[in-house]
């Protein structure tokens, strides 16, 4: 029995109006991630597109990314790989830099972190824009990895951002959207 059938996901969602700034509706997913039940959809909703494709690592990026990640990964039964802020992983890392609204940024990940060649599903909670998306998907090909897909839990389809990924030619899934508001 699916419970991604039987739950209204986007309900469990809350949005905060004017979060981090005036006109901004945020889309809050821990609200879903405290429902169980929710909590579980929502994995098999991410899973779901790739459970037939060969998956040796699961790419988040901080900081849903690795509560989504993480669950992924074990539900593949394969390996999580955490995407993170600059300065945050211990060991020798290589970092990609993206354009925020308000500047530059960066993240980084273990250079080690995967084999060249491996299939790796990257995971979000949200995409909007697909900045820090695309810098994964590029941090990830600079290891040679090979980027199969990205799940997210929400896409901002006005944002452009899974438009984004697929012009990098990686497959982009989510489990819901919400437009213009």
């Amino acid at each position: 029995m699916s419970l991604l059938a039987d739950l209204d996901l986007k309900g469990l969602v809350r949005t905060i109006p004017d979060y981090p700034k005036p006109g901004v509706q945020f889309r809050d997913v821990t609200t879903l991630l405290g429902h169980a039940n929710g909590f579980r959809a929502c994995v098999e909703g991410l899973v779901a597109p790739f459970t037939n494709r060969r998956v040796e690592a699961v790419a988040g990026i901080e900081a849903r990314g690795f509560i989504l990640g993480g669950a992924v990964a074990d539900r593949l039964r394969c390996g999580f790989v955490p995407i993170r802020k600059k300065g945050k992983l211990p060991a020798k890392a290589i970092g990609q830099d993206y354009e925020l609204e308000y500047g530059i940024d960066v993240i980084e990940v273990h250079e080690d972190a995967i084999a060249s060649g491996e299939p790796v599903l990257l995971v979000d909670d949200l995409i909007a824009t697909g900045g820090t998306a695309e810098a994964a998907v590029k941090l990830l090909r600079r290891l040679n990895a090979e980027v199969i897909g990205a799940t997210f839990v929400i896409e901002l389809p006005d944002l452009g951002g899974c438009s984004r990924l697929t012009k990098l030619g990686v497959e982009c899934h989510s489990l819901m959207t919400f437009t213009g508001d």
